[in-house]
């Protein structure tokens, strides 16, 4: 029997020691989901909504639990991880609440009597999650695929472990079926196993762009649907009438917050060169003010990367960078274990590993730029394509600036963020589908054209 441990990234001390399930475990475990489908995707929508609001209720009850498990086993500060459960509880209500009119029938003019189309559920849908938002992308899956009748297993992130196992609790205290909601422990010859098996309608992926090319191609061999969440390397434009003050404020929310460590984070800074010694200064000086150390401490703004590893991989990127010309205007060292100092380069170029790569981590490239167009060029400029933002006192310059940039969602005056009500992937290299608003509720659904004539 396999067996791993999960570590607390800040201290280094062994939280929990796991088995991971066998084949026959997980298989088991696939054939009871199947059978809560039959009967779950019969109960009415408005039934199962009502299970949603229960969801809520069970997340803001129990906010300060969940959060000390996230905070213990990937590090995210206290006040961040309480955050992550309000706004999943949040996402269950919006569900809640507009879930009926999001799948309900649309009315077609055809050339017969009566013609609709209808969103139906396909069956048990998997779902395969990342340490970094252990709750909020398990349960960004998991609401609108339950509501739309679907049931769900989840295999999340060994590091994040026991939050996976909170997940399934907050179903089950909430008062679903059984096996409506499952989590797994599985390996990856397991998860293969489950995509081809014929109960399994579909996969959700939320990981790195490779992670999201072998779960597609195994996938598709068996033609499954996918969607897909991958990385990202987000432009943040500063144009040469910002408000200064206020995009300086906002780099360091949208760079720096969970450490860095975040698809949608703001993670090339590209600055017209006529405000670009203002913003770099600020941008450096509100950097500073950071406090990084134990995430349990409510003073604590940053905590550690998820691990020493990681850690170890920004500071070899940050090398990289200063050996090629770049500077270092804050940060740019290593501290003790999984912690890395908030940094700011400037003076970066496109051959650099900040660059070209996606920086899970606390580091913020500065790239300056002539005008708008060369802003765009750059922005670009990437395999990725997930979320960009522009920021500006001229609202139809930034809506023309913003419309133009090559992502999934797209920012004026805002850092890119997840919203139910709003669709939520990327384009490129950053992922296929959409998760969130009405369009995720009709991913993992048979979006059914009936059609009604006369008998002649």
């Amino acid at each position: 029997m396999v067996k791993f441990k999960t570590i607390n990234p800040a201290t280094g001390e062994v939280l929990k020691e796991y088995s991971v399930m066998s084949k026959e475990e997980v298989m088991t475990i696939v054939h009871h989901s199947n059978e809560a489908y039959k009967s779950w995707k019969e109960l009415p929508l408005p039934k199962r909504a009502e299970f949603m609001v229960k969801v809520a209720t069970v997340l803001k009850k129990n906010k300060e639990h969940y959060a000390s498990i996230i905070t213990a086993e990937m590090g995210k500060p206290t006040k961040d991880a309480i955050a992550e459960i309000e706004k999943c509880a949040w996402m269950a209500e919006v569900y809640a609440q507009n879930a009926e009119a999001w799948l309900n029938e649309e009315v077609v003019e055809a050339d017969g009597l009566k013609h609709r189309v209808i969103f139906q559920p396909l069956g048990i849908i998997l779902a395969v999650m990342p340490w970094n938002f252990p709750f909020w992308q398990a349960l960004r899956f998991g609401v609108p695929a339950l509501l739309t009748g679907n049931t769900a297993i989840l295999k999340h992130a060994s590091a994040t472990t026991g939050a996976a196992l909170a997940v399934e609790t907050v179903f089950k205290e909430a008062g679903f079926p059984a096996n409506v909601f499952r989590t797994i422990i599985a390996d990856h010859e397991t998860v293969a196993a489950l995509l081809a098996h014929q109960f399994i309608k579909g996969v959700s992926l939320t990981g790195s762009t490779p992670a999201g090319k072998n779960i597609a191609a195994v996938a598709g061999q068996h033609l499954k649907k996918v969607v897909l969440e991958l990385g990202g390397s987000d432009p943040f434009i500063v144009l040469d009438d910002a408000d200064i003050e206020v995009a300086a404020q906002n780099a360091v929310k949208g760079r720096f917050q969970n450490c860095g460590q975040s698809c949608i984070a703001a993670k090339r800074i590209i600055v017209h060169e006529k405000v670009a010694d203002k913003f770099s200064k600020k941008f450096a000086e509100l950097a500073e003010k950071l406090v990084v150390g134990n995430p349990s401490d409510k003073n604590t703004t940053t905590g550690p990367l998820v691990n020493e590893k990681a850690a170890k991989d920004i500071e070899m990127h940050v090398k990289d960078a200063v050996q090629k010309g770049a500077k270092v205007l804050t940060g740019g060292k290593r501290l003790n274990g999984a912690f890395y100092a908030p940094t700011v380069l400037t003076n970066v170029t496109d051959n650099m590993d900040v660059v070209k790569e996606e920086m899970f981590g606390p580091v913020a490239p500065i790239i300056v730029v002539k005008s708008d167009e060369e802003a765009l060029t750059i922005a670009n400029k990437t395999n990725f394509g997930l979320g960009g933002s522009v920021w500006t006192k001229d609202l139809k310059r930034g809506e023309a600036i913003a419309r133009r940039l090559e992502a999934g969602s797209v920012f004026v005056n805002s850092i890119v963020k997840s919203d139910p009500r709003m669709p939520f992937g990327g384009i490129k290299e950053s992922g296929l589908g959409r998760e969130l608003s009405h369009w995720a509720l009709r991913e993992f659904a048979n979006i059914k054209g009936l059609s009604v004539y006369e008998h002649k």
